[in-house]
Order: structure tokens, then sequence, then C-alpha cells
């Protein structure tokens, strides 16, 4: 759909939309080889892991993306990096919190739409245990941000405060799907997860005193959980939280199309 979509906005030529259309097309370059067949078979192109890439590679990586009606995600990327990549391109985001830059060929939305209980669109909420988590959770709102999945952002309601979660449980409870990013003991996961009735995708962080363990207490705590429906991922991985919880909102959303066209009819 995103080749045919670009052929049509006149971004793409026709010989270019039919090698992109075989599963296995690559680009290749000097020192790196693009993806650019993910897409049609993913759903989603190829992020670019930014950390120890230069800006000049990540820019010519992703002049390739855009030439096939790809939108562009760069994660764990400094300032730095960021401003001379942004001067290549028209359209670009840059999150210095998330490290991440997203680019495209249109104008792109700094942030995803108000919250609304009443609608049909399948959402995915992104939960902090702490303000520290910010980082590892912005990465994640980034990420679904990319993947035009609708989003909400709930931080700083922790265990510690049992009263806080309590508090946001409506926000909650119509997600398709919630990522849970904590650090310290990481016991919000399975309280979240024993209030809903969604996916959780628990993001252990690297956030607390000696005892974490740079994320292992956190990681090994939230792998324990009682509750049945969390799924974990890697130490401060936001993106990978992210993209799981974004695959299943956009199924969701795939079904509630399909459903509401055979009625239709």
């Amino acid at each position: 759909m995103n080749t045919l979509r670009a052929v049509a906005e006149g971004t793409l030529s026709l010989d270019d939309a039919y090698q992109s259309l075989a599963p296995t097309q690559s680009v290749v370059l000097s020192n790196a080889t693009i993806d650019i067949g993910r897409a049609e078979r993913c759903r989603f192109g190829e992020v670019i892991y930014g950390e120890g890439k230069s800006a000049d590679l990540i820019t010519q990586i992703a002049k390739h993306q855009l030439q096939f009606g790809q939108t562009v995600l760069v994660t764990r990327l400094d300032a730095q990096a960021a401003t001379a990549i942004s001067e290549h391109f028209e359209h670009s985001v840059y999150d210095h919190v998330a490290r991440t830059i997203r680019i495209a060929n249109t104008a792109i939305g700094h942030h995803s739409a108000p919250w609304n209980l009443d609608s049909k669109c399948a959402r995915v909420v992104v939960v902090t245990a702490g303000s520290t988590d910010e980082a590892v959770a912005a990465e994640a709102v980034q990420t679904l941000l990319w993947m035009n999945v609708a989003t909400d952002l709930i931080q700083d309601v922790g265990v510690a405060g049992p009263q806080r979660l309590l508090a946001v449980l409506p926000r909650l409870t119509p997600a398709a799907a919630i990522v849970v990013v904590a650090g310290m003991e990481a016991a919000l996961a399975s309280v979240v997860g024993g209030h809903v009735r969604c996916p959780i995708i628990a993001v252990p962080t690297s956030v607390g005193y000696g005892t974490n363990f740079g994320g292992l207490t956190a990681l090994m705590g939230m792998l324990s959980s009682c509750a049945s429906n969390v799924s974990v991922v890697g130490i401060d991985a936001g993106f990978k939280g992210g993209y799981v919880a974004g695959l299943i909102a956009a199924q969701l959303n795939d079904a509630t199309e399909h459903a509401s066209n055979i009625e239709s009819h």
C-alpha cells in the first residue's frame, strides 16, 4: 500500500514501484545494504539505528527510503547528528528526549491526535512508572507516531503511589495494547496487567539504585510477572516496545476496517 500511495502522490516512478514490489528488493551502498522490500513483507520499513553511524550515511539511507515512498525513523541519534541530517530534508522532526528523528516526503505531525474514548481507532497507551523513565517512553511514542498509530502517554504512575494509577484507568481500559516502561523493581507491569484486558508490552529500564543492576532486576521482575498478559522486551528498548504494540494496534485497525467494508456491502 505504501508503494501504491507513493505512485499516486507522484513521489515514486512506475519503474521504481515495480522494482520495490519484489520482497527481497535491496539498495546496496558502499557500506550499507538497505532492505527496501521490508515494508512490503513486514508492513513497516526498515528502521535506522543511528548510534555509531555517520550523519552522511544516515542521510544516504534516508534519501533512498524516501525515494521508495517510505517514511524514515532513526533511533539513538544525538542532537548534533540530527541537525546535520535535517538540513538535507524539507520535512523532519527530531525529538531530543527520545533521540529519534522522523523524516518524510510530506509534513509530519509532532504529536498524536488527542485522546478520544469514543473513537473506534485502536490506540496504544505508553505508561511510565517514574519521570526518569521518560526517555525510553519517548522512544516508544515516537516509534508509534512513525507507525501512524494513535498514542496516549501517561507518566509517573508507579506503584509507590498506587492511587495515581487508579486515577488514569479510564484512559487505560480502552487500549489495544499498553507499553509499560519501568525501572527499579518494575512492579508496575504486573499491576497494570491485572486491571486491563489487552496485551502489556513491558519495557524494563536501567533506572534504579545499585541493586537494580543496570536494569537486570527490572527485567527479571517483568519476566517473572504473574500477570498472564505481560510480555517483555529488552532493557531500555523503547523502540521495541512501541513497535510490538504498534503492530497489534495496526492489525486490529485492519480487522475493524475489513469488517466495516463487509457490512457496507
